[in-house]
C-alpha cells in the first residue's frame, strides 16, 4: 500500500475541489438555459398575453386583472430561478479561483 506525501494530498485535494467547482458552475449554466428559458414558462406566457388581449376585446377587466396577475407571478418565477442560477455560477467560478490559489500556493 502507498502512502501519500504532503503535497501528493495537497494536490488530490486541490484538483477534488477544483473539479467539485467545475461541476456547481455546470449545474448552474444548466438550470439558467433549461429552466429559465423553458418552452412551458414561454408558451404559457403566449397563452397569457392571447388571453389578456381577447379580454380587452371583450371588455372584461376581471379576465385581463388576473392575466396581467399570472403574467407578473411568471416573471418573478424566472428571475428566481435566473437568480438561483447565477448564484451557482459565481459559487463554481469562485471555488474553482480558490482551488486554483490552494494548489498554486505549494
Amino acid at each position: 500500500m502507498q502512502t501519500l506525501t504532503p503535497e501528493q494530498l495537497r494536490m488530490w485535494i486541490g484538483v477534488l475541489v477544483f473539479l467539485l467547482g467545475m461541476g456547481t458552475f455546470a449545474l448552474g449554466v444548466f438550470v439558467l438555459v433549461s429552466r429559465a428559458m423553458s418552452r412551458d414558462i414561454q408558451r404559457v406566457a403566449a397563452h397569457t398575453a392571447r388571453l389578456a388581449q381577447k379580454g380587452i376585446v371583450e371588455d372584461a377587466s376581471g379576465l385581463v386583472g388576473n392575466a396581467s396577475a399570472l403574467v407578473t407571478a411568471l416573471t418573478r418565477l424566472v428571475q428566481t430561478t435566473a437568480g438561483a442560477a447565477i448564484f451557482l455560477i459565481v459559487l463554481g467560478l469562485s471555488i474553482m479561483y480558490f482551488a486554483y490559489q490552494y494548489i498554486l500556493v505549494f
